[in-house]
């Protein structure tokens, strides 16, 4: 089956979710066409031959918080230069491969060109899960607006594809007019966090992932525990600061520190708290502010007793995390997740039924 795939291109996470699905559809013998915005077309091209680069929309963060004034002006700056390359992209490199069918990772390129050609489409993404399940009340609470937007947002983003999968490490009930066409899954894991689960144990240092690399406050703040070795990964340097740790990525020392790590401090991203869970770690996450994504992500990480979820990193607070520490670890240990199995049997089953439809 040829089938275009569809990642956006904001965020890394999207790219190393995709990567993995994107290389069972290659081993299951699939002709795969991947398009990508962003960073994450570098980290694609890495791995698989036929990925071609559009423009996507990009986001703006100031001292941990999403800029929304800044990311409206910088998009609408840069749109009639991305519309073009786009419909470049569309006839020099896309049409030609005339794909059976496309599977979209919140990508509106990918997914307009199945509408246009009347292909079957498959989503799978964490941002559904805002339109398609009933979070709960704790999860809205002094954010109502914030979800209402996000949720209209994601409404309107990739509509009336054929099946939602989502990917997620807690499970809300399915709206009843949905339960046909969504399946949720957990989140997806590539093979360097599979691989690190063996070797997972709990070590001296905490990891801490920072989204911003404009946040001034976060260091001192971390000084204040003094007691404490951190390891610090996203501000971008190599350096050492007091009991700080500062690395630049790499996924391989990324990986072994978070398999050896204490407990996880992060903002609300699926993929690094998946990636915690499944190797043990309790987690303390700061939300972007203005992304209520994240605000849900770590509002049902406390619900779950995984951790806590604060609106930003301070001291006292990072004392209190860790003194409780055991007691989330207990609650993380009862995590369960079976590798990608799911996900790969429903993906799967999607496509078979695609084919099927096709004749």
């Amino acid at each position: 089956m040829r089938i275009l795939y569809g990642v956006v291109g904001e965020g890394m996470g999207h790219a190393t979710r995709s990567q993995v699905v994107c290389e069972h559809l290659v081993a299951r013998g699939h002709q795969v066409k991947i398009v990508v915005s962003g960073r994450a077309h570098a980290f694609l091209a890495k791995s698989f031959d036929d990925v071609v680069e559009i423009r996507g929309l990009t986001i703006r963060y100031v001292d941990n918080r999403m800029d929304r004034d800044g990311t409206l002006a910088r998009n609408v700056l840069a749109a009639p230069s991305m519309l073009a390359a786009n419909v470049g992209a569309y006839f020099d490199k896309v049409a030609r491969f005339r794909p059976d069918a496309v599977i979209s990772d919140f990508d509106s390129f990918a997914y307009l060109f199945a509408r246009r050609h009347g292909l079957p489409i498959l989503s799978i993404d964490n941002q559904q899960i805002i339109s398609r399940c009933k979070v709960g009340k704790f999860a809205r609470k002094g954010h109502k607006i914030d979800y209402q937007m996000t949720k209209a947002f994601v409404r309107a983003k990739l509509p009336g594809c054929d099946h939602y999968v989502i990917t997620s490490f807690f499970q809300p009930p399915v709206r009843k007019k949905y339960a046909d066409t969504t399946t949720l899954v957990p989140p997806i894991l590539r093979r360097a966090i599979l691989d690190a689960k063996k070797r997972a144990r709990t070590g001296a240092h905490v990891l801490v992932y920072q989204t911003s690399t404009s946040d001034a406050k976060l260091l001192d703040e971390l000084a204040r525990v003094k007691d404490v070795p951190f390891v610090v990964y996203g501000l971008r340097k190599n350096a050492r600061r007091g009991n700080c740790t500062l690395k630049e990525f790499s996924e391989d020392g990324f990986v072994e520190d978070l398999a050896t790590a204490r407990a996880v401090v992060s903002n609300g991203g699926l993929s690094l708290i998946g990636e915690a869970l499944y190797l043990g770690k309790p987690i303390l996450s700061v939300p972007v502010v203005n992304q209520y994504e994240q605000v849900l992500n770590a509002r049902y990480l406390e619900e779950l007793g995984y951790g806590l979820a604060a609106e930003r990193i301070e001291g006292d607070l990072l004392r209190l995390f860790l003194g409780e520490a055991h007691k989330y670890q207990g609650r993380v240990a009862r995590h369960r997740q079976d590798g990608n199995r799911e996900l790969h049997q429903v993906v799967d089953r999607q496509l078979e039924a695609f084919a099927e439809q096709a004749g």
